[in-house]
C-alpha cells in the first residue's frame, strides 16, 4: 500500500477565527474552508509558543521551545537537534521546504548586550560549529541562487522566503530582481501607490500581485507537485507563506477587497472588566502620544480607525492566501495527487487584531495569539468533522509520523492525534502548557517576560515571572476572556488547583533526551 503524502500550509500570524469555517463573519475562504469540509476542524488547537520562531522549532521537532532551545526570536535550531522531517527523508520521502521557514536569524543584525565594564558576557552554551546564518540576506544580494546546504533540518529541496510583506527576502528576493530589474523601486515604500489609510505599517505597495511572495510561494508548491506526478516515493511539502503578517501591504485588488466599514470592533478596550497591567500600558501609550516610539514589532493599543483598517488589510492578505491554496489544490488534482495525500493547515501564532484595541502579538497571554486553526484533510476519511479536542503544535510531529507508521524519536514530548481523527468524541489530553519567553522588556514589563499558561477544556491560567499578579479565565461563562477572576476570593481554590496541573505540565516539559549511554 503506498504511503500517503504531506501537504502542510503554514500561515504566519493568523488567529483561529480569521477564517470562514472558524466563524469569521465578514472574511470569504472558500478553498481553505473545504479542506475542513473534507476532514476535521480543530476547535481548540494552540501553539507551544505564540512567537515565530520557537513554535516553528516546535513544530519541526515536537518538542517545547524549553526542550528544542529556540525559546527566543533571534536564536537557532541547533543542527544536533532531531526532526520529524528528518525521520521521513530516513524513511524514502521526498522532503521540501518552499516558503518561511524561520528557525535561523533572519537579520543578521548581531544583539550586543554588555555588562557594567563594557564586556560581553559569556554565554552559559558555547557554539556547536553549526551555520546559522544560512536565512541572512547577506546570501540572497543579486539574482545568482544562493545553495542552502542540504538537508536542511531535512529537507532535501529548500526555496526560502525570509521576512513579511512586499519585504519579503531570500530565494524568493533573487528571484524577483531577475524577473524584475525595477524591483527594489517597486518595494520601495516611498513609492507607494495612494490611499487614505492611516494604520501603523500598512502602505499600498507598487509591487504587482504576480511578483508578491504569495504568488511565488504558490508557485513553487505548483511546481513541486506537477514534478511529484508519476513518481514512486512519497513526498512531504512544507508550503510557508509569510503573510497575514504585518506589514499590511496586500498587492493589487487584494489591497481593496474588503472595506474597514464592514468590521466591527467587538471587543473594545472597554469590555475588560479589570485589564491587566501590559494592558493598561499599552492603552496609555495610545492617549499619552507615547505610542509612536515603540518598535515596529511592538504590540499596541490601535484606535477604531486603525483597527478597522488593519482588520481589513488583514482579510485581503488571508483572501489571497486562500486564492492560492485554491491553485494549489486544483495542481494536486491534475497530477492525480488529491487521493494519496493528507493535507494539513495551520498557522505558526496568531494576532491581538482587535483584542480589547491590541494588535500583533507580545507577552500578555491570549486567546487571540495562542490559538490558531489546524484541519486535518485526509484521503481515507472525508467527511467534515469538527474536534473539541485540545491540541497543540508539538503533536503535529507525532500524527504525521504516526499516520505513516514511522516511530518517533526519544524525546519528542507532543502527542499523537490520530485517536481524535477516528473519533471526534476522542480526547489524549485534558491540559496544554504554553511557554513564552522574551528577549526584551515591552508592554511595560521591566524586564524581559517570562510565561507560561495553562490551558483547559474550560480555563486559562496564565503566571507571569516575578509578578504579583496573574490571569485566570472561565471561558465557558467568559469566552472572550474579559474578566481575569486571578485576585477573585471565590475562585482561590480553582486558581490554587489549576497552578498545581501547571506545575505538572511544566515538570512534563522538562527535556527526557538525551539518554544516558553508560551506567554510571
Amino acid at each position: 500500500m503506498r504511503r500517503p503524502n504531506f501537504l502542510v500550509i503554514v500561515t504566519d500570524q493568523q488567529r483561529a477565527d480569521y477564517l470562514g469555517c472558524y466563524g469569521h463573519s465578514v472574511l470569504r475562504t472558500p478553498n481553505i474552508d473545504s479542506l475542513a469540509e473534507r476532514g476535521t476542524r480543530f476547535e481548540r488547537f494552540h501553539v507551544a509558543s505564540p512567537v515565530c520562531m520557537p513554535n516553528r522549532a516546535s513544530l519541526l521537532t515536537g518538542r517545547y521551545p524549553s526542550a528544542h532551545g529556540l525559546r527566543l526570536n533571534g536564536s537557532v535550531l541547533s543542527e544536533r537537534a532531531s526532526t520529524f522531517v528528518e525521520l521521513l527523508r530516513d524513511d524514502g520521502y521526498r522532503t521540501a521546504c518552499l516558503g518561511k521557514s524561520h528557525v535561523q536569524p533572519m537579520t543578521g543584525r548581531p544583539v550586543l548586550r554588555r555588562d557594567g565594564d563594557g564586556a560581553q558576557p559569556l554565554d552559559a552554551w558555547k557554539g556547536d560549529g553549526g551555520n546559522y546564518t544560512l536565512e541572512q540576506p547577506q546570501h540572497y544580494v543579486g539574482t545568482e541562487r544562493h545553495a542552502v546546504p542540504t538537508p536542511y533540518y531535512g529537507y532535501d529541496e529548500v526555496d526560502l522566503v525570509t521576512f513579511h510583506g512586499d519585504q519579503a527576502g531570500g530565494h524568493y528576493l533573487q528571484w524577483l530582481r531577475a524577473q524584475r530589474p525595477d524591483a527594489d523601486r517597486l518595494r520601495d515604500r516611498a513609492n507607494q501607490l495612494p490611499h487614505n489609510y492611516i494604520c501603523p505599517q500598512a502602505y499600498r505597495t507598487a509591487l504587482p500581485e504576480e511578483f508578491y511572495p504569495t504568488s511565488y510561494v504558490r508557485d513553487r508548491a505548483v511546481d513541486f507537485l506537477s514534478s511529484a506526478r508519476g513518481r514512486d516515493e512519497p513526498f512531504f511539502a512544507f508550503v510557508s507563506f509569510p503573510d497575514p503578517h504585518h506589514p499590511f501591504t496586500p498587492p493589487g485588488r487584494y489591497w481593496n477587497l474588503y472595506d474597514p466599514a464592514d468590521f466591527d470592533v467587538r471587543l473594545p478596550y472597554e469590555a475588560h472588566r479589570n485589564p491587566p497591567p501590559p494592558l493598561r500600558w499599552c492603552r496609555d501609550q495610545l492617549l499619552n502620544g507615547t505610542r509612536a516610539k515603540l518598535g515596529p514589532h511592538m504590540s499596541f493599543v490601535a484606535t477604531d480607525r486603525e483597527l478597522r483598517e488593519t482588520m481589513a488589510l488583514t482579510c485581503g492578505m488571508i483572501g489571497m492566501i486562500d486564492d492560492a491554496v485554491g491553485d494549489i489544490l486544483r495542481a494536486l488534482d491534475e497530477n492525480g495527487l488529491r487521493d494519496d495525500t493528507v493535507i494539513v493547515f495551520t498557522s505558526d501564532h496568531g494576532d491581538y487584531l482587535g483584542a480589547f484595541n491590541l494588535v500583533l502579538k507580545g507577552a500578555l497571554a491570549s486567546q487571540a495569539i495562542n490559538r490558531v486553526p489546524f484541519i486535518w484533510s485526509d484521503p481515507r476519511a472525508r467527511g467534515a468533522v469538527v474536534s473539541p479536542a485540545l491540541a497543540s503544535t508539538i503533536d503535529i510531529a507525532p500524527t504525521i509520523l504516526a499516520r505513516c507508521g514511522v516511530l518517533p524519536y526519544h524525546g519528542m514530548q507532543g502527542r499523537s492525534l490520530l485517536p481524535c481523527l477516528e473519533d471526534a468524541e476522542v480526547t489524549v489530553q485534558d491540559s496544554l502548557l504554553v511557554e513564552y519567553q522574551d528577549n526584551s522588556a515591552r508592554q511595560g514589563f521591566t524586564r524581559p517576560a517570562c510565561v507560561r499558561s495553562l490551558m483547559t477544556l474550560r480555563h486559562r491560567l496564565s503566571v507571569y515571572k516575578d509578578e504579583a499578579w496573574g490571569e485566570l479565565y472561565d471561558h465557558q461563562e467568559d469566552p472572550d476572556e474579559t474578566h481575569n477572576l486571578w485576585d477573585s476570593p471565590a475562585h482561590r481554590e480553582l486558581r490554587s488547583s489549576l497552578t498545581q496541573q501547571l506545575v505538572h505540565k511544566m515538570l512534563d516539559a522538562i527535556d527526557p533526551s538525551p539518554k544516558p549511554q553508560y551506567e554510571a
